[in-house]
């Protein structure tokens, strides 16, 4: 029974040698790694090693009716050297399917992030129109601010908040306040500058919106 033993051991080193050589050599030689031929037997030997335990998990006797068939020897050995040569091919393929998930989950990971974002600034406006402010504290600022407006910031910023929509576009501003295109871009800066305009982009391009600031500005002007 010994003697059995040690000749599946045999067996298996050898055939575990013999199919990392094969994978060394299937292997690009355009990068020198001094490692690659210890790393390929290494793992040729160990795949070798797990063959009897494959064989007892799907209950083959083949171990056993080796020793009443020396001819069964070369089946073993042919399974040693297939397991040997697979080594490097699951794992391989192992690697690079876990790189190309973990890179398909960083990149959805970083869509879903951008959404969320883009969802999060789309929401702060409606948060703030339907928030109640106190009116109080901040009535003399608004006065104040209302007073520094000239007449096409008021325009603009009655437009802004007189409107169907909460998000407005460029086209629409310059229609609905009979303004150009350029005078419109300008008024805006100056409104966003001064925190009374805030501006997004969206899923439909650059969108300007009326600050919660800049509505208690419109309803003094109102």
């Amino acid at each position: 029974m010994a003697n059995h033993i040690i000749i599946l051991a045999a067996v298996m080193m050898i055939a575990g040698v013999f199919g990392g050589l094969i994978n060394y050599y299937q292997m690009s030689q355009e990068e020198s790694d001094p490692t690659s031929l210890p790393r390929c037997i290494v793992i040729g030997i160990g795949a070798a090693f797990l063959v009897p335990v494959i064989l007892h998990l799907i209950k083959s006797d083949l171990i056993l009716e080796i020793q009443g068939d020396p001819s069964r020897l070369l089946i073993y050995t042919g399974y040693c050297l297939i397991a040997s040569v697979a080594s490097r091919i699951v794992i391989t393929n192992m690697s690079e399917n876990i790189l190309r998930e973990a890179s398909m989950a960083r990149v959805q990971a970083d869509s879903i992030q951008h959404d969320l974002r883009r969802i999060q600034e789309e929401l702060i406006p409606l948060i703030e129109t339907e928030t109640e402010q106190d009116l109080n504290h901040n009535h003399d600022e608004s006065i104040e601010l209302e007073s520094d407006l000239d007449v096409t910031s008021s325009k603009v910023l009655k437009t802004l908040g007189c409107g169907r929509y909460i998000f407005r576009s460029m086209a629409g501003l310059c229609q609905e306040a009979d303004a150009d295109e350029a005078t419109m871009a300008k008024t805006l800066h100056v409104l966003v500058a001064r925190d009374l305009a805030g501006k997004i982009s969206g899923t439909k391009g650059l969108r300007w919106y009326l600050t919660e600031k800049g509505r208690r500005v419109m309803e003094v002007l109102v």
